[in-house]
């Protein structure tokens, strides 16, 4: 019986390598500022998202005008780090372009909103000055692979962070159209030479992450991504990764098809070659088996519930051509990221900057200008949204030190707060029910007096609120996560664990922020008074909510 396809899979395979009319949406269409409907899903695969305005909706309607359309911009940057000079880069784009604003985002990365349509060439081909790009940041493609942030993990953290790019490289699709439509502006690469046996015409069925974890830290919440490879180190020897297949958060409300799910262990690999082989062949399974019908099922995830975990192994080690070793012991222990001043192995320092969810705010982006004009340090983002200036030599701290002071950088932050994360959500995501990025930060400082009254504010109690349930800043995996369902209401999620290893529960449906407020005051003053002897609160919750 044949499958009837999604309306996206003809716009895929019809596209001509993702070139659609990009041309003429953008040098023709002067009465909007959007690109041509099927132009909207190809231009997700040049890293790129059409938005607009939704505080202006009404207003615009009133006065029977057009939405006020703007782009997103995400750079494809794997493993998140950049040297000054491309730092310097981003910095004159944003003030040229978009808002000015620079949001760092869950999968180290950056991105820049509010940008029009003519200014999409002109800020891609600034990016590509820099070697920056966004080819596949977005899409139905492999995305940006992420890797944990932090040098001082291991003194392997280069070799294992090497990983990033070369997966990254491994899985970039092959046709040109970036190039052609945003930078050189005229037709000038073969097709013939485009040709892409992992992607072929259709590419994958949804889009695909990646991200790879050093044990101790998870910091990347490995378990929620489609693969996960996890470093196993002995004796500060790298002996290969443990590989772990069918992570993601996303569900739709109302459809109890839908679910939240983490990743499984398949089993260990001991050489480079393997590892690179078996990432593709992964994707290549994702491409043949997953649902391209229904978009809402089609991820990784639910191909593995699809085929089982036993069957996709099987599959796998198929077409790689070797069996998966039994998998390796690991332990994580931390999720955070390492806050201020930290030394590596080899005696370089690196600062971690606190950007409550990845929004740099003016004071922090006039502070990043002047460290980058320094270039004494890199730039690392972190999958926690934070910014990591490493590689900084002893001799050249205190001039950090003197820019930290005359910008105001180091104020009191609670645990609580640096332990949150949100999406963007209004106003600028078209799925947004509800605030996250706005608001997170105002419940938050309204639940750090519940924690003082508890004696608990030097708890990292993870916190977490997206405006919808595609799961973009990770909800499912928090101690308390926050899920949009409407105007002001959320699910109230509950009972993860502080380490990313245990999906939370519903615990109150569509709660106002007043019924927020009780149910964490009612929860801490229990907590304090019945939790075992170092237990966290979400094992706490999990072991006496559910």
């Amino acid at each position: 019986m044949s499958t009837k396809l999604s309306p996206v899979e003809f716009i895929k395979t019809k596209s001509d390598g993702l070139r659609g009319t990009l041309k003429e949406s953008i040098d023709l269409d002067n009465h909007t500022g959007n690109v041509r409907p099927d132009d909207e899903t190809l231009v997700k695969f040049h890293g790129m998202y059409v938005q607009d305005d939704r505080d202006r909706r009404a207003e615009r309607a009133a006065k029977k005008l057009d939405k006020l359309y703007s782009f997103m911009i995400r750079l494809r940057i794997p493993g998140g780090q950049i040297t000054a000079d491309q730092w310097l880069a981003i910095h004159e784009t944003s003030e040229s372009y978009g808002t000015g604003t620079l949001k760092i985002t869950t999968r180290q990365t950056i991105q820049l909103h509010g940008l029009l349509k003519h200014q999409l060439r002109p800020t891609i081909q600034s990016f590509n000055v820099a070697k920056l790009d966004s080819i596949a940041a977005c899409g139905d493609v492999n995305r940006n692979v992420i890797v944990s942030a932090h040098p001082q993990l291991s003194p392997l953290h280069k070799q294992i962070h090497d990983y990033a790019d070369k997966i990254s490289t491994l899985l970039l699709p092959k046709t040109q159209s970036y190039y052609e439509v945003f930078i050189d502006g005229e037709k000038i690469y073969e097709r013939s030479a485009e040709a892409d046996p992992l992607y072929e015409d259709r590419y994958l069925p949804r889009k695909f992450k990646i991200a790879i974890a050093i044990p101790p830290s998870n910091d990347v919440d490995l378990f929620t991504n489609d693969l996960g490879l996890i470093a196993i180190v002995e004796n500060e020897e790298l002996k290969g990764f443990n590989l772990v297949v069918g992570g993601g958060l996303g569900t739709t409300h109302g459809n109890e098809n839908t679910f939240p799910r983490l990743g499984n262990v398949l089993g260990f690999i001991d050489s480079e070659e393997k590892i690179l082989n078996a990432v593709y062949e992964v994707l290549t399974i994702q491409r043949d088996f997953g649902n391209r019908s229904d978009r809402k099922l089609s991820r990784l995830k639910y191909t593995i519930e699809k085929l089982t975990v036993d069957g996709f192994k099987k599959e796998l080690e198929k077409r790689i051509g070797f069996s998966l070793e039994v998998a390796k012991p690991f332990q994580f222990t931390e999720r955070n990221d390492r806050y201020g001043w930290e030394k590596n192995h080899q005696g370089n320092w690196f600062y971690t900057l606190f950007v409550e969810h990845g929004v740099v705010q003016p004071n922090q982006k006039a502070f990043l200008l002047e460290v980058a004009k320094l270039k004494i340090s890199n730039f690392i983002f972190s999958g926690n949204q934070n910014l990591i200036l490493g590689e900084i030599k002893d001799s050249e701290k205190e001039k950090i030190e003197a820019l930290l002071k005359q910008f105001v950088i180091e104020t009191h932050v609670s645990a609580l707060r640096k332990s949150s994360m949100a999406c963007v959500a209004l106003p600028t995501c078209p799925l947004a029910l509800a605030e996250a990025q706005r608001y997170l930060p105002v419940l938050v400082t309204k639940i750090e007096p519940l924690l003082e009254k508890y004696n608990l504010s030097n708890e990292e109690i993870s916190i977490r609120m997206t405006g919808c349930p595609n799961g973009c800043g990770r909800p499912y995996v928090a101690e308390l996560g926050f899920i949009g369902t409407g105007p002001e209401q959320y699910n109230f999620m509950l009972g993860g664990d502080r380490y990313g290893e245990r999906l939370n529960k519903l615990y109150k449906e569509k709660q106002t922020e007043t019924q927020i407020l009780e149910e964490v005051d009612l929860l801490l003053g229990k907590y304090v008074k019945e939790k075992l002897e170092n237990e966290t609160f979400g094992d706490f919750a999990f072991r006496t909510v559910f």
